[in-house]
């Protein structure tokens, strides 16, 4: 054999070969070298020996790192987001390695945190959609706004693995669901989204409670009790800022005080649900509020009916916005008992601004010639006014008076004696009104703003109740169109009296007074006048003395006037009688003269 008869030397060669190679599946160029010297080996003819290729040259640092992590156990398997174990770095002189590393293990720590939140949102979109709360998107969004609230899941879902033993070995998505489930939120948000709140509240009071859902389950039943319902519950919660913190004892206290001070117990619910704001309050800030108003003058019932009207102003506005307020209403005159009466009736002056609202209505009014008592008539009479927009509501309808004729001087005047025209609304109230006067009350297109500023109460009147029943009925007992006219431009009050009241006085005139209808057209004031009172005793006053006289001298003027010209034409019968025919009639002229004047004072009283 030809392997037997191989010198010592070769096979120390092999050896040698096998000894030196540094890895099992050597470089392609020591595979050649390997074979040629293989095949000098069989030849035994040869008799050259092999070239031996350079040493391998150390391997390198990164080469040994590599091989050392090849040779490393396998790393065990973990949750998405959990923190693996980093060996701990020597410290240095430098300290610059250190910090580097701690700033990448913060990144870490911080991308694992972020990781279990997204798992933990996940979670909680998957309970709520198969708790069936709404649609994908509604519940998305409301999540988005959940974010404490899922800080709590995953805060919790890790306590899980200490505290309870037998989930210890689960997933951190099933003890976020363990967690989601125990919680009761998915029912509560159902019970939420059904009492109409949207789900930017519905987040808001989830994260308020700090993750005790059961104190906001006994929060509800408590507001069910003092009679808050339906929507106005999730309102209370949602507006509610810190009173989900506050004991239920200092909430009693609460109620108990309003309930004292003049609020019933039944609208208690009423005030809470509106302005939820008055469960924030101390006591000692709530019996200020209280005292604020009970200085004005408000007494028990009043200070109720104030509260329960407007609930804002009791508790929504802070203390020095209502000094102001307050102060600046004393600017127009009023006593400290008129404002609070004022307050108990308008409440909702406490929501306008002084700068923005009062302030430019002021400066308004003042440039039509409105006095400061004239605007404190008006806020008196209609304090309405005092909370309407200027130049959406006001201004229009100041316009539209100039515009049919009012002229610009009588409009300040309009405004004082009928405040609540400002409050009617221009297309449904006003124009109707106008526009009827000047087609079936048959008042002329020029003289239709006079009528409006002699009297402004007919824009107050209903058309179907008031005017039109009085206009049927004058023209009922023959008065022609254009003739009906002319009486309302003499005297436009005559449209506002009651048919019962119209009625009496005209059979009493035709009747009992034998007055012909031409009396009435020419002085339409006569109803003005009270029957009991004034036609009825001046007209048997005069058939004792046997004498007659038009209706504008025999109602007009006070009970002397009247005594005066009543001698006056006794003398001058007497003196008829008598012959004296000439001294009669220089006499008539000159009590003519005396009897025009007192008529054109136009002295009457309104009929109630």
């Amino acid at each position: 054999m030809a392997a037997a008869t191989l010198p010592p030397s070769h096979h120390r060669l092999h050896l040698h070969l096998h000894l030196h190679t540094p890895k099992p599946s050597p470089p392609r160029r020591l595979r050649l070298a390997a074979a040629a010297a293989a095949s000098r080996l069989q030849n035994p003819t040869t008799t050259h020996y092999p070239n031996l290729p350079p040493p391998a040259p150390p391997p390198s640092t990164s080469l040994v790192a590599a091989e050392e992590a090849s040779l490393a156990p396998r790393r065990t398997y973990r949750f998405p987001g959990s923190v693996p174990s980093s060996p701990t770095l020597p410290d240095t002189a430098d300290g610059g390695l250190a910090a580097a590393a701690a700033v990448a293990d913060d990144a870490v720590l911080r991308r694992a945190l972020e990781v279990r939140r997204a798992v933990a949102g996940e979670v909680l979109v998957a309970a709520l959609r198969g708790g069936k709360v709404g649609g994908l998107t509604y519940i998305r969004n409301l999540t988005s706004r959940m974010a404490p609230f899922v800080d709590r899941v995953v805060v919790e879902a890790a306590a899980m693995r200490r505290d309870r033993p037998e989930l210890a070995h689960q997933s951190f998505n099933a003890r976020a669901r363990v967690y989601i489930e125990e919680s009761g939120l998915v029912a509560l948000v159902k019970w939420f989204k059904h009492n109409s709140m949207t789900y930017p509240q519905i987040a808001k009071v989830v994260c308020s409670s700090s993750g005790n859902l059961e104190k906001v389950r006994r929060m509800i039943k408590w507001l069910r009790s003092i009679h808050v319902k339906g929507e106005y519950l999730g309102r209370v919660l949602a507006k509610g800022d810190t009173f989900l913190s506050r004991s239920f004892e200092e909430l009693e206290e609460i109620i108990y005080y309003m309930e004292s001070c003049g609020v019933r117990k039944d609208w208690i619910g009423h005030v809470v649900g509106r302005c939820p704001q008055l469960l924030n309050l101390s006591m000692d800030e709530l019996e200020t509020r209280v005292r604020f108003y009970t200085d004005m003058g408000m007494n028990d019932n009043d200070f109720g009916t104030m509260v329960y009207d407007y609930p804002k102003a009791l508790g929504f506005f802070s203390l020095e916005e209502m000094n102001s307020k307050v102060q600046y209403l004393k600017e127009f005159g009023l006593s400290t008992d008129e404002l609070g009466k004022l307050m108990a009736f308008k409440p909702q002056l406490m929501a306008c601004s002084i700068e923005e609202r009062w302030k430019p209505l002021v400066k308004y009014l003042y440039h039509l010639n409105i006095s400061r008592d004239g605007m404190k008539r008006m806020l008196v009479v209609q304090p309405t006014i005092f909370c309407l927009d200027l130049e959406t509501v006001i201004a229009p309808k100041v316009q539209f008076l100039q515009d049919i004729g009012v002229r610009s001087d009588a409009v300040g005047g309009v405004l004082v004696k009928f405040p609540p025209v400002l409050t009617y609304s221009l297309y449904k109230k006003i124009r109707p009104v106008v526009i009827f006067l000047m087609t079936k009350a048959a008042v002329k297109q020029e003289d239709i703003g006079k009528v409006i500023a002699l009297d402004p109460q007919l824009l107050g009147c209903s058309i179907v109740r008031k005017l039109e029943v009085s206009v049927k009925y004058l023209r009922s007992l023959g008065i022609y169109h254009f003739v009906l006219g002319q009486m309302v431009t003499d005297f436009p009050t005559l449209l506002r009296y009651n048919v019962d009241v119209l009625r009496p006085k005209y059979q009493y005139l035709r009747r009992v007074m034998v007055r012909p209808l031409i009396d009435l057209v020419e002085f339409p004031r006569f109803f003005s006048y009270s029957l009991e009172d004034r036609i009825v005793p001046r007209h048997q006053t005069l058939v004792e003395n046997r004498i007659n006289m038009k209706l504008r001298y025999m109602l007009t003027g006070s009970d002397e006037d009247f005594s005066q010209r009543v001698r006056e034409a006794v003398e001058r019968r007497a003196r008829f009688e008598a012959g004296n025919v000439e001294a009669s009639d220089s006499q008539a002229t000159t009590d003519g003269a005396e009897a025009t004047a007192p008529a054109s004072q136009d002295g009457w009283e309104a009929d109630t």
